[in-house]
């Protein structure tokens, strides 16, 4: 592959990015738009015609590593691993 080829492939694909961005946006400001209409309507079901909209809330338990470490941190190090991967980016 030339310089050239390479060159138009990075702009095509930050172009593509870009386009992702931007369809990124349009669906969090729709999404945003929907859910507050429901919570104006108090509700976390809706129906439009075939689809069913639902904003639930949700309960969950996380490990809290960071306090876990603060208070024993002998413990976290022993079940520390290093985990090794590659970033890929292209800059300007």
């Amino acid at each position: 592959m030339s310089i050239h080829e390479l060159e138009s492939k990075c702009r095509k694909l930050q172009e593509l990015k870009d386009f992702e961005n931007e369809v990124k946006a349009e669906i969090a400001a729709m999404e945003n738009e929907i859910k507050a209409l429901m919570q104006e309507q108090d509700t976390e079901e809706l129906t439009a015609g075939q689809y069913i909209i639902r904003w639930a809330t949700v309960l969950s338990n996380r490990f809290d590593t960071t306090a876990f470490k603060k208070v024993m941190p002998d413990i976290y190090q022993a079940y520390t691993k290093q985990i090794t991967s590659r970033r890929f980016t292209i800059s300007e």
